[in-house]
């Protein structure tokens, strides 16, 4: 069977195959590090000072862990899918400089240094491969990784870095003019896909809550609360999941609804979508469900929902205006689970996919593998890919 690390097992040049390729890639990405993100989520969820168990002391782990430690991860992956062990190598080194300087998350810029700086590297050591004398190869190896890790670390910062964060702002933008246009349902286009690139903090906290606030001020609640932090649509594709998703990897999905869910910590479900990418469709559905619903039913909250969870959404709710709220999240769940499920084939993929998907997920959750029967070969010194 193939692996996630060989996602060009999905041949052909049709416009479907090329984008189930990139899926397969990006899964390569992020699905390996799906235990990180549950590490994350449970800290958020439980430390921070409105979490379960709030600890001014643990809940420093929620920062760096997010910022650093994350697109770290997944520029190492990253690196390695392209160019093995020293990919990864130059992959994490390169992703240092798209993080540094800067408070958003930089997984889509890890997603693009990491594999780019090893792509990089294999073609300069296949091109010196057989120009080496004899004696030189490993000052070689070493000195050309860390110039060109180092090198790519500059052109993150000073290059990668700001492009991902004007793409912040540039969603921020689309998400401001659509609020003042009065089409609130059209956000979700731009609302979800900017969550599912970790940049939710940035439209939530930057342009929709300042808004709100100012609602609230005049109205005494305020839609613009339950844009972003909606839980619904979350819920029904973790669900979808549940149900449809690669069965290795269904075993993983109780946790992060409760995370998600009662937790309010929405990034766990993030990297579920990145796996699947036509599933953001179903996220956007939800979405625009769940807040024509509110505005068709009056409702609001009087305080953006931080953490996202249920409780806090209750705890936000102006009194008299629990089933309203409570009805735009179920109708958003409903939604973006039917799309889900459709998506997802109801758990009856073309044979392609459903390889390609549960590749990913043997990967995520090595357990559900079974066991090689052949033992282990030694990497080569000087590997061009990673099978």
């Amino acid at each position: 069977m193939a692996t996630v690390a060989d996602p060009k097992h999905l041949e052909g040049d049709s416009f479907r195959a090329r984008v189930q390729r990139i899926g397969g890639y990006m899964a390569g990405m992020i699905m390996p590090n799906i235990a990180a993100f549950i590490a994350w989520g449970l800290i958020t969820a439980l430390f921070i000072p409105k979490g379960w168990l709030p600890n001014a002391e643990l809940a420093k782990l929620v920062g760096p862990m997010i910022t650093m430690l994350l697109p770290i991860l997944i520029g190492y992956t990253g690196g390695r899918l392209v160019h093995g062990q020293r990919g990864a190598v130059v992959g994490a080194i390169a992703t240092v400089g798209v993080v540094v300087g800067t408070d958003v998350p930089m997984f889509l810029g890890a997603m693009i240094i990491g594999p780019l700086t090893a792509l990089i590297l294999r073609v300069f050591d296949g091109y010196v491969q057989e120009r080496v004398k004899a004696g030189f190869e490993m000052l070689v190896d070493n000195f050309s990784a860390g110039i060109i890790g180092g090198g790519m670390a500059v052109a993150g910062l000073k290059g990668i870095g700001p492009v991902v964060e004007q793409l912040t702002k540039a969603a921020g933008h689309g998400v401001d003019w659509l609020v003042s246009h009065h089409v609130l349902p059209l956000v979700s286009i731009i609302v979800e896909p900017a969550k599912v690139l970790f940049l939710n903090n940035a439209i939530n906290h930057g342009v929709l809550a300042p808004l709100a606030v100012q609602e609230a001020t005049q109205k005494g609640k305020s839609v613009l609360f339950m844009i972003e932090t909606n839980p619904g649509p979350g819920l029904g594709i973790l669900t979808a999941y549940l149900l449809f998703g690669p069965r290795t990897l269904r075993a993983t999905v109780p946790g992060a609804m409760i995370i998600h869910f009662l937790g309010g910590i929405h990034e766990i479900y993030f990297p579920y979508i990145l796996m699947k990418p036509k599933l953001i469709l179903a996220a956007i559905a939800g979405g625009m469900a769940g807040v024509g619903t509110a505005m068709v039913t009056g409702a609001g909250l009087i305080a953006t929902p931080a953490p996202g969870s249920i409780f806090a959404y209750l705890a936000e709710t102006p009194k008299g205006g629990y089933v309203p709220v409570l009805l735009a999240v179920i109708v958003a769940a409903g939604v973006s689970f039917v799309v889900g499920s459709l998506l997802l084939g109801f758990g009856r993929g073309e044979p392609e996919e459903v390889e390609a998907d549960e590749a990913a997920a043997g990967t995520a959750v090595p357990a559900a593998r079974p066991a090689s029967t052949t033992p282990a070969t030694p990497v080569a010194h000087r590997t061009t890919s990673e099978a």
